[in-house]
């Protein structure tokens, strides 16, 4: 009891300023761990086949004992520290695409075309496995963005040349068929923002009227020309 009333007489007997000069400091401890805490959150989860890769080392090679590598499971907790690229999960498609071509192609034609593209001398050195296989990132991403520019492309000119047939058909075209091709090909271009690119849902609402309003414009345009030649 007297051992408690001392801790009690040392508690009260402390000036405001001392109180207030240990709240400072656990306040500014508590910050700084509320800083770091939302750092750690704004780190990316690693794409779906980075984490594929790693877990089948961590099966494969077992570095850690059976209690020690279970954390690798909870893929929920698990950030990285690799700059997200634009469009992780479609090269990870066009990686994964890459190397069943190679795979088909060594096997059945004895070609090796698709690792002398994409896989530079350097990453051949890193693994004497010959069922692994490093591409050169900057490779692919040169192809990921051909593909990318070629599928803009398409939903760019296709449309537009599809209008254009059918407002030189004469009086058989409906105007429903132009409306008809123009929401398909909107439906299409949302589709290819958000499976291509990482766009959040007000830059893809934003992207997909920009796109709908250039066919809108295009079909107005001509149809407007249609009907002065008509008239004249």
């Amino acid at each position: 009891m007297e051992q408690m009333s001392a801790n009690y007489r040392v508690e009260f007997d402390r000036t405001r300023p001392q109180v207030l000069q240990e709240l400072k400091a656990k306040l500014l401890g508590y910050d700084d761990f509320m800083l770091k805490t939302r750092e750690m959150h704004a780190l990316q989860r690693p794409a779906q086949s980075d984490y594929a890769s790693v877990r089948n080392w961590f099966e494969e090679k077992a570095p850690l004992s059976q209690d020690e590598q279970e954390y690798i499971l909870r893929k929920e907790d698990i950030v990285t520290l690799r700059a997200g690229r634009e469009s992780a999960s479609f090269d990870g498609l066009v990686e994964r695409c890459l190397s069943g071509m190679d795979h088909y192609l060594s096997i059945w034609c004895h070609c090796k075309i698709i690792q002398r593209l994409f896989i530079t001398e350097e990453l051949r050195h890193k693994t004497n496995n010959l069922h692994i296989h490093y591409y050169a990132p900057h490779r692919v991403d040169a192809l990921v963005n051909l593909i990318i520019t070629t599928i803009i492309f398409i939903l760019l000119v296709v449309p537009v040349v599809l209008m254009y047939k059918l407002s030189g058909l004469g009086g058989g075209a409906s105007p429903f068929e132009a409306l008809g091709i123009l929401i398909v090909f909107t439906l299409l271009f949302g589709l290819a923002m958000s499976s291509l690119t990482t766009a959040k849902r007000q830059e893809l609402f934003a992207a997909s009227a920009a796109y709908c309003a250039v066919l809108v414009v295009f079909v107005s345009n001509f149809g407007v020309q249609s009907v002065q030649i008509v008239k004249a």
